[in-house]
Order: C-alpha cells, then sequence, then structure tokens
C-alpha cells in the first residue's frame, strides 16, 4: 500500500512539473507575441487564438519527455531549450525583417554565415534573457522540489497527447472560420503565426519544404502549358516609340542597397539635400524616373530582387531561390543575351559564396563574377557586408574596362546597409534626429551611396562608356522596416503610418538612362519583376515567346498595380492589405472591401504561376524560339589568380 501511495506521489509530482513547464513556456510564448510580433490581430476571435495557440504546441512537445521513464526531466528542459531558442531566433529575426525564419532560412544562414554578425547583435536586448527565464526555473525546481521524481506509468503520455491534439484541432477549426484555407491560399506567414502559432507555423514549414522538394520529382512537360497560356494571354507589347532603341548598346545594372524612394528629393532641417546627384537624375530629363516603382522581395532580398530582374519571375515565399533552387533551369537576361553577342560579368565587394551567388550566377549565365577576392579589402576599405562603395566602384573601372562589348553587367553595392553606421572618415553629412538610431544613420548612409554613384558615373563619362551605355539603377528592397514606424512618421512629417502609406514606403527608386533617349518623371505603378522585358525591349528583343510575368514599364498596356510576395498589391484606385482594402488616393479603409476583388483574384493567380515554374522546374521543359540554352557546368570563377573568363561553347 506505502508502495503505490509512493508510486502516486511520483507520478502527480511528475505531472505537476510537466504542468509548470506548459504554463510557463505558455506565458512566455504569448508575452512575445504580444511585445515582439506586430500580427494585426482585429477581432476577439483573433485575440482568443493568439492566446491558446502556443498551448497545442507546448502539450505536444512537452509530452514527448514523457515517454523517458528516467530522464524525463533532463529531456523536458533540453525540449524547453531548443523551443525557446527558436523562439528568440523568430523574434531576433523578425525585429529587422517583420517576418519569421523558416526552413529555408536556416540554410541561407548557413550559406551567409559569418557576415551577419553586427547586424544580428544590433538587434539584441539584455532584457532578451526572459525568453530563457521559464527554462532557468525548471533547471531550479528539477534540482530541488522535483530532484527525486521519477516515471513510472506512461500511459500520461497517451492523455497528453490526445488532449494537444483536440486543442490543436479546435485552434484550427476556429482559425479556418475566421480565414477559410488558412493552409492553402496564404502567402503570408504573419497569418499562420496570428491563428496557429509559431511553432505549428515551423512544423507546418517543415512539411511545406517536403512537399516542395517533391513537386519537382513528380512534374512534367504538362505542367508548364498552363503556365504558357496564362502568360500568352497576358503579354505586354513594346512600345514602338522606344522598342530597339538602345539595340546593341552596353548594359550596367546597378544595385541600390536598402534604398528607399523616399530619399529622393528629401531635405534636412538644415535645406541639405540626401541624395543630391539621384535626385539631380530624378529631374534631369535625360533619364526615365520612376516613382511609383515597388520591391517585390521575399526572405531572399537582394538576392530576390537580382532573381526579379533578371528572369522577371517572383521570388519563393520562403527562403530564397539563389540557396535553394540554383540547380534549376533558367532563361535569365545574360543567357538570353549572349544570343545577341554579349558578354556578362557581375561585380561584388564580398566573397562569391554569399547568397550562393558562386552557383547561381552560373545558373543565370554569367561569364565572369568579379568578388572580393579582385578588391582591396583592407580595414579601411570595408564594411561588415563587404567593400564600401567608394572604392568598389573605383577598383571596379579597370575591370569594366577589360569587358568586351557589347557586354551585360551588374554592380551591386554594400554601404547602405542595415544598420547603416559609418565610419566617421566616410562622411561629413549629419545623422538625423528622429529618436531612432537606425533611422538617423540612415541619412548618412545614403549620402555616402549618392556621392559613390556620382563617382561612377563620372568614371563611366571620362571612360568613353556613358554614351553607349543603358544604366539601370534600382533600389533592392526596404531599408527602414516597420518597426521604425514611428520616427519614420517624424521623418515623413505625419501624425503616424498608416497600412496604406507603409505600403506607399515599399517604394524604391527605378532609374534607366537610355543615350539620345528623353526621359523624365514616369506615373507608371510597376514593381521589379517588369524590369526586364522593359530593358530587353529597349535593346530591340521581344519578349513574348519567354515565361516572364512582367509587363513593359513603357508599353502603352502597361497594367495599373504591382504585388507583393505575401499577396498584398498596390494599384491605381486600391491597396490590398492583409486582406483589407484601402483607398490609393486617401489611404482611408473602404467600407467596400469588393474594389480589391478583381485585382486580388489577378495577384494570386500570377504568384501562383510563377510558384509553378520555380517550384517545379517547369523552364527545363520549355525553350524560346531562338534561344540557345545554356549549361551552367561550362562556368568556372576562378578569381584573379586562374582564368577570368569562362569557356562557355556559346561564346566560341
Amino acid at each position: 500500500m506505502n508502495k503505490i501511495r509512493l508510486s502516486k506521489k511520483f507520478n502527480n509530482s511528475h505531472i505537476t512539473f510537466f504542468a509548470i513547464a506548459v504554463v510557463l513556456f505558455w506565458i512566455k510564448t504569448y508575452v512575445a507575441y504580444q511585445i515582439e510580433f506586430k500580427l494585426g490581430i482585429d477581432n476577439n476571435l483573433q485575440k482568443f487564438l493568439l492566446l491558446i495557440n502556443p498551448l497545442s504546441s507546448a502539450l505536444f512537445f512537452f509530452g514527448i519527455a514523457l515517454l523517458f521513464k528516467k530522464h524525463t526531466k533532463r529531456v523536458m528542459i533540453i525540449i524547453n531549450f531548443l523551443l525557446s531558442f527558436l523562439l528568440y531566433a523568430n523574434i531576433a529575426y523578425y525585429r529587422f525583417f517583420n517576418d519569421f525564419i523558416t526552413v529555408p532560412v536556416i540554410m541561407q544562414t548557413k550559406t551567409n554565415a559569418g557576415q551577419l554578425g553586427n547586424s544580428a547583435l544590433s538587434l539584441m536586448s539584455p532584457l532578451d534573457l526572459f525568453y530563457f527565464s521559464d527554462m532557468i526555473i525548471l533547471i531550479v525546481l528539477a534540482l530541488t522540489v522535483f530532484k527525486k521524481v521519477t516515471v513510472t506509468n506512461r500511459k500520461s503520455f497517451k492523455i497528453v497527447l490526445l488532449f494537444a491534439i483536440t486543442t490543436f484541432l479546435f485552434n484550427l477549426g476556429l482559425a479556418e472560420k475566421d480565414r477559410p484555407q488558412l493552409l492553402t491560399r496564404s502567402f503570408d506567414r504573419n497569418y499562420l503565426v496570428k491563428y496557429l502559432g509559431a511553432y505549428n507555423f515551423t512544423i507546418y514549414d517543415v512539411i511545406q519544404n517536403i512537399k516542395s522538394s517533391s513537386q519537382r520529382a513528380l512534374a512534367d512537360s504538362s505542367d508548364i502549358t498552363d503556365v504558357e497560356n496564362y502568360r500568352k494571354a497576358n503579354y505586354t507589347a513594346p512600345n514602338p516609340e522606344y522598342f530597339g532603341k538602345a539595340k546593341g548598346m552596353n548594359v550596367i545594372y546597378v544595385s541600390m542597397e536598402s534604398f528607399q524612394s523616399f530619399m529622393i528629393d528629401y531635405k534636412m532641417p538644415d535645406g541639405k539635400e540626401v541624395t543630391p546627384f539621384l535626385n539631380s537624375l530624378a529631374h534631369d530629363g535625360n533619364t526615365f524616373y520612376f516613382e511609383n516603382f515597388y520591391h517585390q522581395t521575399g526572405q531572399g532580398k537582394t538576392s530576390d530582387a537580382e532573381f526579379l530582374m533578371e528572369n522577371s519571375l517572383y521570388p519563393m515565399a520562403q527562403g530564397a531561390v539563389f540557396v535553394n533552387k540554383a540547380q534549376n533551369t533558367f532563361q535569365a537576361a545574360p543567357a538570353i543575351l549572349k544570343g545577341y553577342g554579349y558578354n556578362s560579368a557581375v561585380f561584388h565587394g564580398n566573397y562569391k559564396t554569399f547568397w550562393n551567388r558562386n552557383v547561381m550566377y552560373k545558373a543565370l549565365g554569367y561569364d565572369q563574377f568579379f568578388d572580393a577576392e579582385y578588391y582591396s579589402m583592407t580595414d579601411e576599405n570595408t564594411k561588415n557586408y563587404g567593400m564600401k562603395d567608394k572604392p568598389f566602384f573605383k577598383e571596379s573601372m579597370p575591370l569594366l574596362e577589360g569587358l568586351k562589348q557589347p557586354f551585360y553587367s551588374k554592380f551591386i553595392s554594400l554601404s547602405n546597409h542595415f544598420p547603416f553606421e559609418m565610419d566617421p572618415q566616410d562622411t561629413d553629412f549629419p545623422a538625423g534626429d528622429y529618436g531612432d538610431t537606425v533611422v538617423n544613420q540612415y541619412f548618412q548612409s545614403a549620402n555616402y551611396m549618392d556621392q559613390a554613384f556620382e563617382q561612377f558615373f563620372n568614371d563611366l563619362k571620362a571612360d568613353g562608356l556613358y554614351d553607349n551605355t543603358v544604366i539601370v539603377m534600382y533600389g533592392d528592397h526596404y531599408g527602414i522596416s516597420e518597426n521604425h514606424n514611428e520616427a519614420m512618421a517624424k521623418v515623413l512629417g505625419v501624425d503616424q503610418i498608416t497600412p496604406a502609406s507603409n505600403a506607399k514606403l515599399q517604394r524604391v527608386p527605378l532609374f534607366i538612362h537610355v543615350p539620345g533617349v528623353k526621359g523624365g518623371i514616369q506615373k507608371e505603378i510597376g514593381g521589379e519583376v517588369d524590369v526586364r522585358p522593359t530593358l530587353l525591349h529597349l535593346l530591340g528583343i521581344d519578349t513574348k515567346d519567354y515565361m516572364e510575368f512582367g509587363s513593359d514599364l513603357l508599353s502603352k498596356d502597361h497594367r495599373n498595380w504591382t504585388l507583393f510576395r505575401n499577396g498584398d498589391f498596390v494599384a491605381s484606385d486600391v491597396i490590398q492589405i492583409k486582406d483589407k482594402c484601402y483607398s490609393s488616393e486617401t489611404g482611408e479603409l473602404m467600407e467596400n472591401a469588393e474594389a480589391c476583388k478583381d485585382t486580388s483574384e489577378k495577384v494570386n493567380t500570377e504568384l501562383q504561376m510563377s510558384d509553378e515554374i520555380v517550384y517545379k522546374d517547369l523552364l527545363r521543359f520549355y525553350k524560346p524560339e531562338g534561344y540557345k540554352s545554356i549549361n551552367p557546368n561550362d562556368y568556372d570563377y576562378l578569381g584573379p589568380k586562374g582564368s577570368k573568363a569562362t569557356k562557355s561553347s556559346t561564346n566560341k
């Protein structure tokens, strides 16, 4: 009898320890939701779901520890640490990207490890120890109050598992009531976390990635038919006024790191222009400046922008194409232009493995890749992410001059990168005074980049390249996230940043300078996916046979909307953010949400069609008329001590 009582006592004590672990973890996660994440809670049901969604995860994962008879407490503490680490990783990631970590992002971290340190550290705080406080409490309890507790009955696991599954199904049922088809039609991870929780989202993400891996294996040539029909139905014919105006000219792309359009024509309180050179380009009448141009990047940020610009396809919803789909078949601009006698090269003041570029650029068809090995990477010349812009452009000029013409080239700037801190010797421009260090430093960093661009243009003119080169300058993605909207309201002189105005803050500059062609400020709404057809049409290459989703920005038939990777969009009359419809003119929430319905359906179809191509690698089944396929294995970026040229058979 005493033995039975003792066993019950131990089992009850064990359940108490389990219950404490679950409750502490539940509370901690809910506090993190409230403090760290902006999930857009709109009604009482969503508030309730946010409260309960950590419970099923806590029950399930901590319940696993009940299977370990002699080491239950130890396993429970290990599980707590792993889940806490995942939660904190999401918190740190969200503080900058306003997004949640996915399996592909973890793969990207491995690829880019060692070069993200400063940005990551700047997002951390000593108060973050709170997110591991429950684990510390459990360790103390395990060593004191529950020191002698063991488990003699595993039936409790079955009960806990049943309770966890029931809780999850209850949670999912309520979520589906508020957001039908949550798991099948959502492009936005915020929805999944808001309704199901961060841990359940991770499980969903793992399943999605397994599904993605199998999609390619199961795809066949018939899958391209629907995409081809959609493409033909939505093809935008070139404008005869501009078609072929740049035929045979060189092309230079310049990626403007983290640069947003609000900086154009912006003046500091003392009247100083932040970007006087870029302002002059916008107003000189000889350059096309698109003031309603939006970035469309996902988690791949700069690499996503490159992918959009050169493939006219949308990036992945999770992770980056550069990392996760680099083995796919692509028909990118460098490869297309090979058939027209172009040589191609990338210039980048970082090492070639960053964002898996040394692999991806081969798939895109780049002949040469001038990475950090070609530059003087001294402490004076570098920042955390690579070479500073001024020495980068200066040292790139001899390499550019050595290219066989006509060439297609790309320069990736680096200095204007979060957290935007400048070395004192590199700037005398005043910082902002808006109560936010990141925002304040952004003005100095942007001014430095502007000076570097002016230097680059002057060098192009001095070397005689300027008069025979199309120059495309584009902002790759946002620099200031919505976590800094309080300061941004001060910058813009408004009371607050609304959802509609935040969408418009995603505008990034696009400049296209074509020698001998008049430009001016363009009002058309567009995005990065639209640039490739615009450029190729200027070069006299019709894109009607290519699988792309861009719409020529200079076409008379250019569409009046552009989308974001999460399914939101901006149109000439309406803006849709998180399934809510706003007026483009006033920014006010519209009572009639149907005003967004037609465009929303187009956006969802467009994203689904692009995903078909990317996830299933469908371009391996399709070859445009006149296109010469490339073999990525023909390229070898050996560095300055090896052969700088490729051995591509298409260049022979």
